[in-house]
């Protein structure tokens, strides 16, 4: 299971369970949110059901995530949905400086 550094995710609690259930934890390296996969997702799902909204309560807030999330499986290998998580993949390794290869971007003079 692929985990970032949430010191919650290496508990006692959670590494007992993981050994008892043959799990093996692989964590994420610390401030390389670029290299998890899960999120590309996230910019998307906060654009479309976050951004720019006022949801009266958590229960429409929720019900917008639902929406968004089966819309999203139904259209997952639509270009448009493809071409979005290129691009947040692409801001998330650019905001940290880092391209794939792990060798920092080049800074400028």
């Amino acid at each position: 299971m692929i985990l970032d550094n949430l010191s919650a995710h290496k508990s006692a609690q959670i590494r007992r369970w993981a050994a008892k259930h043959r799990v093996e934890l692989c964590f994420t390296p610390t401030y390389a949110s670029w290299a998890n996969p899960i999120e590309a997702h996230f910019g998307p799902l906060r654009q479309f059901t976050i951004a720019g909204s006022h949801h009266p309560n958590h229960t429409v807030q929720t019900r917008a995530l639902h929406a968004y999330l089966r819309w999203r499986n139904t259209n997952a290998r639509h270009p448009d949905v493809v071409a979005a998580q290129r691009r947040e993949r692409a801001r998330v390794r650019s905001e940290k400086g880092i391209r794939w290869g792990r060798r920092p971007l080049a800074a400028a003079p």
